[in-house]
């Protein structure tokens, strides 16, 4: 039987790789990883799924495997298997990324620090932003400019509840996380309390960017109205700044 290519096309230079399911306080969360094919040939890989021969023969086959991108504090489990892959790649911490491998007990050497405006390498091609203002949870968002894609991680989650075991539903319901109508989990929204300006700010730039194509590390992506669905996965945070 013929293997199912792993790498789905999502727009120009952009796929999605979905993963094995990780279990992250006892329930099983779908993996998924963003691809983006830069105009050098070089691949950035957003949250590397667990590696596989098939799949890396998939990415050599569109690019050279160069960034490994570790987009916030919980999403790195796999870098260190695709910096052993390709050693010439560079592995980008988010903040709190290697305090938390540490503590984890994995040793994995980031090579560079991602910072609140785009790396040199693909600054032509891709605006990132770090969303700071919570007390547990910073991550770093990249939008694609040629596929108007904005890739989040776990700033919304938007899960089908035929993918959770049926005692998880109601957790994920109360979370607010159920898709279609998934929105940032609400521990997540509450650590945000008394800095909601901040990740304000944040949305209304992510706003600015236009994007047509929200991904989410977890659950359904957001194909349609994307900026009115951003705006509810940030549970219709107030507008501030300009233009809105």
């Amino acid at each position: 039987m013929e293997n199912k290519t792993i790498l789905q096309p999502l727009g120009p230079d952009i796929w999605l790789a979905d993963g094995p399911k990780i279990r992250f306080y006892k329930i099983p969360f779908q993996t998924r990883m963003t691809v983006i094919r830069l105009e050098n040939g070089d691949l950035f890989l957003h949250s590397p799924i667990q590696f596989s021969k098939q799949l890396a023969a998939e990415l050599e086959a569109l690019g050279r495997v160069r960034h490994l991108v570790s987009p916030n504090w919980i999403h790195y489990a796999y870098i260190a298997e695709w910096a052993q892959a390709y050693p010439e790649a560079i592995a980008w911490a988010s903040p709190n990324v290697r305090e938390r491998a540490r503590s984890q007990g994995m040793e994995i050497n980031f090579d560079r620090d991602l910072q609140d405006s785009p790396a040199p390498e693909w600054a032509a091609e891709l605006e990132q932003l770090i969303v700071r203002g919570s007390k547990v949870h910073t991550e770093v968002v990249f939008f694609h400019k040629r596929s108007k894609v904005l890739v989040l991680t776990d700033l919304i989650e938007n899960m089908p509840s035929k993918t959770l075991p049926f005692w998880v539903r109601p957790l994920a319901w109360a979370a607010g996380i159920l898709a279609p109508n998934g929105k940032m989990p609400i521990d997540i929204w509450f650590s945000f309390a008394g800095n909601r300006d901040k990740l304000c700010k944040a949305l209304t730039r992510m706003l600015d960017w236009k994007p047509e194509t929200v991904v989410l590390a977890h659950g359904d992506i957001l194909r349609e109205n994307a900026p009115q669905r951003l705006r509810e996965g940030f549970r219709n945070l107030a507008p501030c700044g300009h233009g809105h």
